[in-house]
């Protein structure tokens, strides 16, 4: 029976990893693209929700209300990869984020579960079930066919988001990997991440010239109540999402993380439509959603059957062995 309640504790904290980390994704998509509309410095963006993130968890280690452990040298060195790929990742989806629609954003990033899925075959994972391998080439091939909708084109905004697929399949497969390699929690790698990127990021903000006359023109814009509520918004979810999606990769997956995004993603392509500048609605994209969204689905399901039948039989086995 205790075994029972563990694998149930289990299951249910595997789902609030899952849905908490598909929340926090779609609400911070259109508060980035919100901010971007009135603040085009997407690095400094990203610079100053690093820092929030930083000092947040450090006042918190200091006044007792996280037990994550000190910064170690060593671990530091082993997850500097990381923090080297997640900031690449995010600083090309905000870049993408200013010349491309949400809907359109969103159908590229849901090409990522392909690649998660392609890169696990190389570090080892193992071959995946037939039914999730045809699940997430479903999954893409909506995508694809909603990309060739009536969307705006942008080469240089397409450009950014291709590239910041490539760097978070890399960063979600790094993170799963170094997660349990190293015994760290969400807290303590989410604190890792924004640490060792604030040198990295501080250089590309001087060496590209966005400092400092960035830091003047959020200066000028914080006189505005509602751009600043924006932007305290973009940072306190900025820390929200970093977590639960840090959470969602040890708890589940890296594949898992991602389908969860794609799965929000069909929320985010309805409301993209009609929010923020909104978006001329073309067969293909409704065709190619659906397509999609079917993908989705049936990822889950056959994900929900292995896994179920991996813990029967774990169970089966402990009270055989019991006996």
């Amino acid at each position: 029976m205790e075994i029972r309640n563990d694998a149930e504790t289990s299951s249910y904290t595997s789902l609030f990893a899952a849905i908490s980390y598909g929340i926090a994704s779609m609400a911070m998509v259109f508060i980035n693209k919100a901010v971007l509309m009135q603040y085009s410095h997407s690095m400094t963006l990203l610079t100053l929700q690093q820092l929030a993130t930083t000092m947040l968890i450090h006042f918190g280690r200091s006044m007792g209300y996280t037990k994550a452990r000190g910064v170690d040298m060593t671990t530091a060195k082993r997850l500097l990869p990381v923090s080297i790929f997640y900031n690449a990742n995010v600083a090309f989806a905000l870049a993408s984020l200013k010349g491309v629609n949400i809907p359109m954003y969103i159908a590229i990033k849901r090409l990522t579960p392909l690649a998660v899925l392609i890169a696990g075959c190389f570090y080892g994972k193992g071959k995946p079930t037939m039914q999730v391998t045809l699940s997430v080439v479903m999954t893409a091939a909506g995508v694809l066919i909603a990309a060739l909708g009536d969307f705006s084109f942008d080469l240089f905004g397409y450009s950014m988001a291709f590239i910041s697929v490539f760097f978070q399949t890399m960063y979600l497969v790094l993170v799963e990997r170094s997660g349990a390699e190293d015994g760290l929690t969400s807290v303590e790698i989410m604190f890792y991440n924004s640490f060792l990127s604030l040198p990295f990021l501080m250089f590309l903000i001087i060496a590209t010239g966005e400092f400092p006359i960035s830091l003047s023109i959020l200066l000028a814009k914080s006189y505005s109540f509602p751009f600043l509520v924006i932007l305290v918004l973009s940072l306190v979810m900025g820390i929200v999402l970093n977590y639960t999606m840090f959470l969602c990769t040890i708890v589940n997956s890296a594949l898992t993380t991602t389908i969860v995004g794609v799965l929000k993603g069909v929320g985010s392509t309805t409301l993209g439509f009609v929010l923020l500048g909104g978006v001329q609605v073309h067969a293909l994209n409704v065709t190619g959603l659906i397509i999609n969204t079917a993908g989705g689905v049936w990822y889950s399901y056959a994900k929900y059957q292995q896994k179920r039948s991996k813990t029967v039989k774990q169970i089966t086995d402990l009270e055989a062995h019991r006996k």
